[in-house]
C-alpha cells in the first residue's frame, strides 16, 4: 500500500456524491434501480479496497442476487457493509482475530437484523481490530486499515473498516459499535458523522449483569446528518424505545438557546492538543452566533474515573479469554491473541483486588452525568484527545504498556457516554495540519437524542465543511 495518498471512489455513476437518504429516494422514485446502485457499489469497493484494506468478507454475489428482488424500511436497498463484530448468514465471524476460526454464521446477529431491517443490502463484512478492544483498525489476521484521507494513518477504531468504505465513497452508510467509543472514534479520524445513540434505543449486545453498565452499543456511520437521523428513526418504527421520548422524523426547526458547556480537559485538568481546543472553540463559537448560551468548564467528573473504565475494559479481555472466545467458537485458541488483550488480561489479575470499588464508582457515575446534564442541554468536547494517529501507533507490534500509555491520551471523552448510557455524536468540523479530519463531540441527557440530531443538523448546515470528495 503506497504511503500518503488519497484514496477517493466517487464517481460520476448512479451513487454520485449523494448521501443514503438521496439514494433511497432516487429508488423510490424509479430513477435508480437497486441493482445498479449495487452494481456501481460493488465495481467502487473493487476499486479501492486494495489500497484501503477495509473488507474482510466479500458478499457481492448474493448481494447482487438480492438486488433484484424487493426491498421494505426506508433504505430501499441502499448498498451497506456490517462490521465484522456480528454475524451474517453465510460468512465467517473472525472479531479481526488468529483466534477464531472463521466459522460460517447461519443467521444475523440481533444488531445485525435491526440495520438489515431498515432496507439496507449487505455487501459483506468490515475489518475491526481483535476484538474490538482498540481505538484503531489493525490486526495481524487482516493488517492495517488505511484512512482514505491519507493512508499512512489510522482510520481510528474499531468501526474503522465500515469508516474508511463510507468516508472513500464505496457506500453512504455502513454498521458499527461502540463500546469506549467506537462509533465515535472512527467518524472522527475519517471526517463522518457517528452518533452513539442512547441506551436501549437499538437493542443493543447483552453483558453480565454485575457489570457497572452495558457499555456496549450499535449504529453507522454516515456522511450526513439527515442519514444518521433517518436510520435512527426508521430503527425507532421497527423497534419503539417507548422508555424514551421519541427521535422521529427529520426536522429543520432548530433549537434555540441551548445552554452548552465546553470542555476541552480530562478527567485530570489535562487539556487536549492544541489544534483539537481551537476547533473546538471555533464549534464554540459558532454555536453561540446562534443564539446559543455557551460556557467553558473545568472537567467536572470524578479524577478516577478514566482509572476506572480502563479496569472495566480489562475486565473485558479478561471476559473473551475465558468466557466469550468459547461462547463464539469451540475452536476459540486463547495462545493466538495479540499482546493488546494479553495485556489487558494480566492488568486485570494484577489489578482484582480494585475492582468492585472501580465498578461502584463506574455505577454511581450514571446518575452523577445525568445530575451534572440538568444545568446543560449539550456538552461540547473534542471527540478525541489527539489528533489522527499513524498506523502503528496503536498496531499490534506495539507492546501492551506503551498501547496502555497511549490510549489514555487519545480518548478522555468518548467513555463518559459508554457508562452514562446517554446520547453522543460526532460531527467533522475540519482538518488538522496534516490535512486529516477533526471531529468534535455533542452529547446530552439520556433520551435526548432528538435534540441532539437537530442541533447536529443546525451546525452542519451553518458550517462549511466538506467531504472527501469535494
Amino acid at each position: 500500500m503506497d504511503s500518503n495518498e488519497v484514496v477517493n471512489a466517487f464517481q460520476n455513476d448512479s451513487l454520485g456524491s449523494d448521501d443514503a437518504v438521496g439514494i433511497a429516494e432516487k429508488i423510490k422514485k424509479g430513477e435508480l434501480s437497486v441493482s445498479l446502485v449495487t452494481r456501481d457499489a460493488i465495481e467502487r469497493a473493487k476499486a479501492v479496497n486494495p489500497k484501503l484494506n477495509a473488507i474482510t468478507v466479500e458478499n457481492f454475489d448474493l448481494a447482487q442476487t438480492n438486488s433484484e428482488k424487493p426491498f421494505t424500511g426506508f433504505f430501499q436497498g441502499v448498498p451497506t457493509f456490517i462490521k465484522d463484530t456480528d454475524e451474517v448468514p453465510d460468512l465467517p465471524l473472525y472479531l479481526g482475530s488468529r483466534s477464531l476460526p472463521g466459522e460460517p454464521s447461519d443467521k444475523y446477529s440481533k444488531a445485525a437484523k435491526q440495520i438489515i431491517d431498515t432496507g439496507l443490502n449487505c455487501l459483506g463484512t468490515t475489518t475491526t481490530p481483535e476484538f474490538g478492544l482498540t481505538g484503531t483498525t489493525e490486526s495481524l489476521r487482516f493488517g492495517a486499515t488505511c484512512n482514505p484521507w491519507n493512508t499512512a494513518y489510522s482510520t481510528g477504531g474499531s468501526s474503522g473498516g465500515s469508516s474508511a468504505l463510507v468516508a472513500s465513497g464505496v457506500i453512504p452508510i455502513a454498521h458499527a459499535n461502540d463500546g469506549a467509543g467506537s462509533i465515535r472514534i472512527p467518524a472522527s479520524c475519517c471526517g463522518l458523522v457517528g452518533l452513539k445513540a442512547s441506551r436501549g434505543r437499538i437493542k443493543d449486545k447483552e453483558v453480565p449483569s454485575y457489570l457497572p453498565a452495558n457499555i456496549l452499543h450499535d449504529g453507522v456511520v454516515t456522511r450526513s446528518v439527515r442519514d444518521t437521523w433517518a436510520f435512527h428513526a426508521e430503527i425507532e418504527k421497527n423497534i419503539p424505545a417507548t422508555e424514551f421520548p421519541p427521535i422521529g422524523d427529520i426536522s429543520e426547526s432548530f433549537p434555540k438557546n441551548l445552554k452548552i458547556a465546553v470542555l476541552t480537559e480530562n478527567c485530570l485538568g489535562e487539556d487536549s492538543s492544541a489544534e483539537l481546543v481551537q476547533a473546538t472553540h471555533d464549534v464554540a463559537r459558532l454555536c453561540a452566533s446562534l443564539g446559543h448560551e455557551v460556557e467553558m468548564i473545568s472537567n467536572p467528573f470524578y479524577k478516577k474515573f478514566d482509572e476506572d473504565f480502563w479496569l472495566l475494559w480489562a475486565h473485558f479481555g479478561f471476559l473473551i479469554r475465558y468466557s466469550v472466545g468459547k461462547e463464539l467458537s469451540s475452536k476459540f485458541d486463547h495462545t493466538q491473541l495479540e499482546q493488546w488483550p494479553k495485556y489487558l488480561i494480566s492488568r486485570h489479575w494484577r489489578n482484582i483486588h480494585k475492582v468492585p470499588v472501580a465498578f461502584w464508582r463506574l455505577r454511581r457515575f450514571v446518575s452523577q452525568y445525568e445530575t451534572f446534564m440538568q444545568n446543560f442541554d449539550i456538552l461540547l468536547t473534542p471527540t478525541l484527545g489527539t489528533t489522527v494517529p499513524k498506523l502503528g501507533f496503536f498496531g499490534p507490534e506495539v507492546s501492551g504498556q506503551e498501547h496502555w500509555e497511549r490510549i489514555n491520551d487519545f480518548l478522555p471523552f468518548t467513555k463518559y457516554q459508554n457508562i452514562s448510557g446517554a446520547p453522543a455524536i460526532t460531527l467533522p468540523c475540519g482538518t488538522d495540519l496534516k490535512g486529516l479530519p477533526i471531529g468534535i463531540q455533542l452529547s446530552s441527557r439520556l433520551g435526548d437524542d432528538r435534540l441532539l440530531l437537530k442541533l447536529s443538523l443546525q451546525l452542519e448546515q451553518n458550517s462549511n465543511w466538506k467531504s472527501l470528495n469535494k
